[in-house]
């Protein structure tokens, strides 16, 4: 599983960002919402890259303090908007990305491997930037157990 990880130059990505802060039962709720900008913006997933920026882990995080945020690559700035979505950026810089194919149920855990497995004994050091999911495949375009999401770790 070590060699399943790469490392890449992630280019600064311009973004649409909603962000998600409390409860992570109400995600379902902050989705809903910035899918609706995304369709008043003609912004779909394929036509433009769906990236989660994943600040807490909800396993050990207070759910009133849970922090998420939803986002899209954009080339425009962002207009004040009813939904709360404010233009961001991903900086640039070296990652460990690994590739997941699976529902979401594994995703945690894999963001843990790398974290407690892969990056001891990679020899690297994070960045101080939060990791983030490029969504590539999800549903309902594919069945759950079809998604693929790539896991970035910033590495200095």
């Amino acid at each position: 599983r070590m060699s399943s990880v790469q490392i890449c130059n992630f280019p600064e990505t311009k973004v649409a960002t909603l962000e998600h802060r409390g409860s992570p039962e109400r995600i379902g709720d902050s989705i809903r919402s910035f899918i609706a900008w995304r369709k008043e913006n003609r912004l779909p997933p394929h036509l433009s890259a769906t990236f989660n920026i994943l600040y807490d882990d909800p396993e050990d995080t207070e759910p009133t303090q849970f922090r998420l945020d939803l986002c899209a690559a954009v080339e425009r700035e962002i207009e004040p908007n009813e939904y709360g979505v404010i233009g961001t950026t991903i900086p640039a810089g070296r990652c460990a990305v690994l590739r997941r194919v699976g529902s979401e149920e594994g995703l945690g855990a894999s963001i843990r491997w790398l974290y407690e497995t892969w990056l001891p004994q990679s020899g690297e050091a994070l960045r101080d930037v939060p990791p983030f999911v490029q969504r590539i495949k999800f549903f309902p375009d594919v069945s759950e157990h079809e998604a693929t999401t790539d896991i970035f770790l910033p590495l200095r």
